[in-house]
């Protein structure tokens, strides 16, 4: 393991930048915090760069495991001081570690599977949305997401800490064109459904059956127009309450989990 203690190394440098979008692209790099998104970056053999960690975290005893496995892995490993691991840290309590991996790209053709359930993101912006939606994809089984040109960036440090490990489980395709990115799943015989409020059906009245691609919008906007128009199906969640309309994870959730139970009613 290599020792760093001064904030002009440029491993220190480095994930510094991660912080930036821009930078994230260039160096086709991002970066996770914390001991649980790290045992599952280890779990599923995501491509790791290095590992970062304090001096605190590997003089305490629950670490000896991890530190093992992280060395098992063949993993670059550098220590830093406690202060100077506060500064490099996305988080208010920081954990003690880090590590920095690759970024990994998904074409059409790897997540559409026979029987396929997607998620399509249309200019999902908030970073908790997004990190919800992927956590929530992982656990209904859908097989892929694909976020429009709009979308907050899935590197985002908050976003990875919003999916809680799903990160590295549930794969996702960047879509440059949106419209055409839906032409191409419709040529698959996948059909589209848009969660909109002026949907002719409530959602659990539609029949989610075979390959399906389920549409969340923007947080203000709600989805395009563009998309809109190439949706087979607007559905709407009913609102019985005051409310207009649901946070697009939650809304995301409700439609994700309907698949997921007409697909359960029927193999059982």
């Amino acid at each position: 393991m290599n020792i760093i203690s001064s904030s002009k190394n440029p491993v220190i440098k480095e994930v510094k930048s991660l912080k930036n979008r821009k930078s994230r692209e260039e160096k086709k790099l991002f970066f996770i915090e914390g001991i649980k998104i790290t045992e599952e970056a280890l779990k599923e053999n995501a491509e790791i760069v290095r590992v970062i960690v304090s001096e605190e975290f590997v003089s305490r005893e629950d670490s000896v495991h991890l530190m093992k496995t992280i060395e098992s892995r063949g993993c670059k490993c550098f220590i830093l001081p406690e202060k100077l691991f506060k500064e490099i840290s996305d988080t208010e309590t920081p954990q003690g570690i880090m590590a920095v991996l690759r970024t990994r790209h998904f074409g059409i053709d790897e997540i559409v599977r026979e029987n396929a359930s997607l998620v399509i993101l249309d200019a999902v912006q908030d970073p908790g949305n997004m990190g919800t939606i992927i956590r929530t994809a992982d656990a209904a089984g859908f097989d892929g997401i694909i976020m429009s040109k709009g979308c907050v960036d899935v590197y985002n440090p908050k976003v990875i800490r919003a999916t809680m490990g799903s990160i590295f489980r549930v794969p996702f395709n960047f879509s440059e064109n949106l419209t055409d990115t839906i032409r191409i799943l419709k040529s698959k015989d996948i059909r589209v459904i848009a969660a909109h409020l002026k949907g002719d059906k409530n959602y659990f009245e539609l029949d989610m059956d075979g390959n399906i691609a389920v549409v969340i919008g923007n947080e203000a906007n709600g989805i395009s127009d563009d998309v809109t128009v190439l949706a087979d199906e607007l559905v709407r969640i009913p609102m019985v309450g005051r409310t207009e309309s649901l946070n697009a994870s939650v809304a995301a959730g409700l439609l994700m989990y309907e698949v997921l139970r007409q697909r359960w009613n029927k193999k059982n």
